[in-house]
């Protein structure tokens, strides 16, 4: 048995039978991180001594009965973009090369609530800007099926610590398909939340109205198990919902009779490659076989929901990031006479060009004259954008997309090239500007083994449907039986 290619609730299983302990948890992954991580790269802040020390401390209380939770001594990776008191918070920028945090984000303070064991602060595009990792002023990312290609972005070091077994499970940030799409580079399960259902408070904001933390986990289950603890309202974010607990667990029923699968027309268009079409297409089989009710439909915004997503994305970047001058805390350039030179200088060296080229469009969108034909016109386009999810949800449960156009490209052939770095958000940011719930699952490989991801959209707050429709399809197909990262170059 190798212990760090469990899952979480597999490894709840065999703490429970004393068939392992948590040091022995714990110190597996200590040596996969130290013998996988210097080939994947996908950690900024490891954390592996402290963990080690943390799991005897965890392990004796739970023998003494000091600690009942049954997530205690599981091992967790953080995005570094998620605020953690006392340890590097670095948003993978030179910004913020040596900020720690004096406080947890509220997702945290649950983790550290269920005595779970940090392994450490995860790799990301600057900034949470970016769809590949390559953007990160740290170093680049590797995709453990292929170590020459990208594990997607910005949650690129979240997934591909998952998937080479890093970490059990990790937390991602998903501001336009952040955790969905490095989910399906690498093989793993990403969901991102409804907008309001977990906290945002830690979180270093890129687009506030966009932005949402979730799990990024090896199944459905784990994904379930991880939202249980997240989830709920936070007085202390002002987005956040006030919503009924739900123990999203209840919901994997492994039964889709009569569940209505709408699959847009339009996210199967032109640049949608031949094998992810073809792999999506037997997943819509596989479905109808299983008793579902699929149906092509259309949802003819998609088609704008690009060009708006970046336009408010990139504004509200630019109105967070203004914070970040050179005065209060970061990076404080040495060469400077005046305050002007302070502030020009800070941020034109602490930022990476991706950061600058958003914060520049964001302005740009925002000033004067501009403002109403391009940020209030995205705005007013949001509004149709959600009228459209609102209209198809009157007829399905579920909506079931590709998840990105293309497998996992290879590391430096797009961070040249903005505008196809942008396109491969392009099945994922209309759920961001909706709000809406959405899961990406594994559902096949292409002929060169690397994975395929389908993504499943619900309505909001649905978490428990598209839960459910993720799980019966994972354990009718079975993936990560039979598929694995390879690690080769």
């Amino acid at each position: 048995m190798e212990i760090t290619k469990l899952t979480v609730h597999e490894l709840q299983e065999k703490l429970k039978k004393k068939e392992l302990t948590i040091e022995e948890i714990t110190k597996a992954y200590s040596k996969n991180i130290e013998e996988r991580e210097k080939d994947v790269q996908a950690f900024i802040t490891p954390l592996t001594n402290e963990a080690v020390e943390k799991a005897k401390e965890i392990q004796e209380k739970v023998e003494k009965g000091e600690i009942t939770s049954p997530l205690a001594g599981i091992p967790i990776g953080i995005k570094d973009n998620i605020c953690t008191k006392g340890i590097k918070t670095t948003c993978a920028s030179k910004m913020l090369e040596n900020f720690i945090s004096p406080y947890n984000a509220t997702v945290i303070e649950k983790i550290n609530a269920e005595n779970m064991i940090n392994l450490g602060k995860l790799n990301m595009d600057e900034f949470a800007m970016g769809a590949a990792t390559e953007y990160s002023y740290f170093h680049t990312t590797k995709n453990p099926w292929n170590l020459n290609t990208v594990p997607g972005g910005s949650s690129g070091g979240s997934s591909a610590a998952v998937a080479a077994n890093l970490v059990p499970w990790a937390l991602g940030s998903d501001t336009g398909g952040s955790i969905r799409q490095p989910a399906s580079f690498c093989g793993v399960v990403g969901l991102k939340p409804s907008y309001g259902l977990v906290s945002r408070y830690g979180l270093v904001a890129f687009a506030s109205s966009l932005d949402q933390i979730g799990p990024i986990t090896k199944d459905v289950t784990d994904s379930a198990i991880l939202l249980n603890i997240i989830a709920g309202h936070d007085e202390k974010d002002s987005t956040s919902v006030k919503k009924e607990k739900v123990d999203y667990t209840k919901a994997l029923k492994n039964d889709v009779k009569g569940l209505k699968i709408g699959v847009p027309k339009e996210f199967f268009d032109k640049g949608i490659n031949e094998e992810v079409n073809k792999a999506l297409k037997q997943a819509i089989e596989i479905y109808k076989k299983l008793g579902a009710i699929v149906e092509e439909c259309s949802l003819d915004i998609a088609d704008y929901a690009l060009a708006t997503y970046y336009i408010i994305a990139c504004a509200e970047a630019s109105s967070n990031l203004g914070r970040f001058d050179g005065i209060r805390y970061g990076y404080r350039t040495p060469n400077y006479e005046t305050l002007q030179d302070i502030y020009c200088n800070s941020r034109s060296e602490a930022f990476g060009d991706e950061v600058k080229r958003r914060i520049i469009l964001g302005t740009y969108v925002l000033s004067s004259g501009y403002y109403d034909a391009y940020y209030k016109k995205a705005q007013q386009v949001r509004t149709l954008v959600k009228k459209e999810f609102d209209k198809l949800y009157e007829k399905y449960d579920i909506l079931l997309t590709p998840t990105s156009p293309n497998v996992a490209f290879e590391i430096g052939t797009k961070s040249n090239n903005p505008l196809e770095m942008y396109l491969a958000d392009i099945c994922t940011v209309s759920v961001n500007i909706a709000g809406l719930p959405a899961i990406s699952i594994p559902c096949g490989v292409n002929q060169e083994g690397m994975p395929i991801g389908m993504q499943l959209i619900g309505n909001k707050f649905a978490e428990e449907t598209i839960l459910n429709a993720a799980y019966t399809y994972e354990q009718e197909t079975k993936f990560r039986e039979k598929h694995e990262p390879k690690f080769v170059h």
